[in-house]
């Protein structure tokens, strides 16, 4: 198994979240990488059924997909071992990663402050979040970065029940929907409104990204165009989210890390 450094070589463009109420995004790389390795190794000597049924499903898709099949990859957290988060703590996650993301495609600071009180955010945000919102001026690599993190907020909606399929990450997400379902049910509404998927079903999405992220890093180290038209910031923006559904490595959402 890799461990996952950064990406390179698209752009991106959004302009319609701020309407509503590119350099990809920097891959993360966690302080303790012999830790992550001794826990990947633990992983792959249990041998599940469970999970190893759950590879073979993501190879079939990536063998469907015309996608590159790394047959060495080890499996990933049974439900026994993954975190349950609950409905609180996903919707909670999923409006502050979306106002980072507007106020890092543009929106006006006093809007920012305005929907951080109205929906009771300030406390549920990360300090690297913290530390962006309050800024009143910020650079644009920061701006580009969060403005990436539409594509997590993406997984954690669907998470909830809010989007209903997590399509081929062949593109970007449709931000316009996103934002419009943050404003719509609104403070009281969000979290009421949410039906949360299935553990099963988030670490299939876990598994699956996870070997599509290998294929992307693959082609990046050499030297070729990511397969199968995937876009290699929407992967790893979900792998991102995904892993910190499942409570990969028992890390924070600043600290996730992305192996492959």
């Amino acid at each position: 198994m890799m461990l996952d450094g950064s990406h390179a070589g698209i752009k991106r463009r959004i302009v319609v979240g701020a309407a509503l109420f590119g350099i990809l995004p920097l891959a993360i790389c966690a302080p303790s990488v012999e830790d992550r390795r001794k826990k990947i190794k633990s992983m792959d000597q249990k041998n599940s059924q469970e999970a190893l049924q759950r590879r073979a499903r993501s190879e079939a898709v990536l063998r469907e997909d015309g996608v590159p099949i790394n047959q060495y990859l080890p499996v990933i957290e049974t439900e026994d071992d993954a975190k349950r988060r609950s409905k609180a703590e996903i919707s909670q996650r999923a409006l502050c990663v979306l106002l980072v993301a507007l106020k890092g495609e543009g929106l006006e600071q006093p809007i920012v402050e305005r929907i951080a009180q109205d929906f009771k955010l300030r406390d549920s945000l990360t300090p690297k979040e913290r530390v962006f919102i309050a800024a009143k001026t910020s650079s644009q690599n920061d701006r580009v970065q969060f403005s990436w993190k539409y594509e997590a907020a993406w997984v954690l909606l669907w998470a909830l029940g809010y989007v209903n399929v997590l399509d081929r990450p062949t593109k970007i997400c449709d931000v316009q929907f996103a934002v419009k379902t943050m404003r719509d049910h609104g403070p009281s509404g969000f979290e009421a409104g949410a039906k949360l998927r299935s553990l099963r079903d988030i670490l299939d999405q876990a598994d699956l990204i996870y070997r599509y992220h290998w294929a992307v890093v693959d082609a990046r180290i050499k030297g070729r165009p990511a397969p199968a038209k995937l876009e290699a910031g929407v992967v790893l923006e979900r792998h991102y989210a995904l892993n910190w559904l499942i409570g990969y490595m028992d890390q924070e959402w600043d600290d996730i890390s992305t192996d492959t």
